[in-house]
């Protein structure tokens, strides 16, 4: 059946999220090898909503062609400066222009030369228009390690930082300063055009689960993926805050989130203790820690040969308790897993969770059956006091920042 209406090379936007919805990006393109990566990073961006527009240097079109780049965005490829004076059009000081200009792959030579105010490519002359009409410009460099270790380069870098340029990367692998993943790249032009609300604020997440030891081969541990604890991270990282992910669990957070990785309840206990004391503003305790230990750890492995095996099992010590008497003021969101057999009883179970643990919040879902393990989505119900609200099954990252939209009022943080 035929489609009405529409762009057959845009029919890709907003399907994985609407976080760039109704944003014009400038995607500037240099004589990078990395530049092969362009049409998957522009396709990337527009997934999340971008209108993307790509203007190239001489040097990029012996690497990846203008045609190739006009499909991937489905919008005309600027490569000269005209008499139609792209540059104004795409970042002069009129309603429609860029909302971000994004320069990926950057070579050392365009970076330079956008320190120093030199526009003699049509990426350099969008960089000079960006910085002196007050676009948000994002840098992603790619060069051979050598020449971005040059103390030239490295000073016009700083140079750039200075006038609030973002750099993204590079990553340093065999000898290159390679630029960052399409991933990387996507969620740092998300972050900087998201409202910053959580800007100067530390926060702590936990997220996934941790085990205990029978002996040093065996462990109790439960099907906690950590999810919903790196959904969390990231969401707070894209508002601007400072965060530390400790987690358990074989799920790494991305590489711009500071995180520390634990194994088992005592360790994720001294972790969150010892980033507490560095300073923090908000808790989120969603990781799922191991709730008992055996008594004692055998030595060495237990034998199958032996028989029948009985474990006496301990609580372990509950973190959240631990938190909430030493930072009495600290601002707290717990997460809660039941096995419920009603809503009703569920919310019941949130209602008590709340008072016996000091938390500010509660986010209670029932996790019957498995539900809600491992899987990206999830339905949860929110407990504060003397409000409650559910949230139907939906992508884990949009609880998230439901969850952080309510702490962010509660807070009264203001959007930047």
């Amino acid at each position: 059946m035929a489609r009405k209406g529409g762009d057959p090379l845009k029919d890709i936007r907003s399907t994985r999220g609407k976080e760039l919805d109704g944003r014009k990006v400038v995607l500037c393109v240099t004589g990078s090898v990395a530049s092969i990566e362009v049409p998957a990073l522009a396709r990337e961006l527009m997934r999340h909503g971008a209108d993307v527009s790509v203007v190239m240097s001489e040097s990029a079109e012996k690497l990846v062609r203008p045609e190739t780049l006009e499909w991937a965005t489905g919008n005309p490829v600027v490569r000269k400066l005209t008499g139609k004076t792209e540059h104004v059009r795409l970042a002069g000081e009129w309603e429609g222009r860029a909302d971000l200009v994004l320069v990926a792959p950057c070579t050392a030579n365009t970076l330079s030369k956008m320190a120093l105010g030199i526009d003699d490519t049509p990426v350099t002359t969008l960089a000079s228009m960006a910085l002196g009409g007050g676009i948000p410009l994002v840098v992603c460099p790619a060069a051979h390690e050598p020449m971005y270790r040059n103390p030239a380069v490295a000073a016009n870098l700083e140079r750039l930082k200075e006038r609030g340029v973002e750099f993204v990367g590079p990553r340093f692998e065999e000898g290159k300063a390679k630029m960052a993943t399409v991933e990387e790249i996507v969620d740092a032009s998300m972050r900087r055009l998201a409202a910053q609300d959580f800007r100067g604020k530390k926060v702590v997440v936990t997220g996934g689960p941790t085990v205990e030891f029978i002996d040093p081969v065996r462990v109790i541990t439960n099907l906690s993926s950590g999810k919903m604890g790196v959904a969390l991270a990231k969401g707070a990282w894209m508002r601007g805050a400072e965060v530390s992910y400790v987690h358990g669990g074989g799920l790494e957070p991305p590489p711009y989130i500071r995180s520390r990785k634990v194994l088992t309840t005592a360790e994720m206990r001294a972790t969150v203790l010892e980033e507490l004391k560095r300073g923090c503003d908000l808790f989120i305790m969603a990781a799922a820690p191991a709730d008992f230990a055996p008594e004692s750890k055998a030595p060495g492995k237990i034998r199958t040969s032996e028989g029948t095996l009985s474990l006496k099992l301990k609580p372990t010590s509950k973190i959240i308790d631990e938190v909430r008497t030493k930072w009495p003021e600290l601002y707290m969101v717990a997460f809660k897993a039941e096995t419920a057999p009603s809503r009703g009883a569920l919310a019941e179970a949130a209602k008590r969770f709340l008072k016996e643990s000091g938390a500010n919040m509660v986010v209670a879902n029932d996790v019957s059956s498995g539900k809600g393990f491992g899987t990206d989505t999830n339905s949860v119900l929110i407990i504060q006091r003397g409000r409650s609200r559910e949230i139907a099954k939906r992508p884990k990252d949009e609880i998230a920042k439901t969850v952080l939209d309510d702490v962010g009022k509660a807070l009264k943080l203001r959007k930047a």
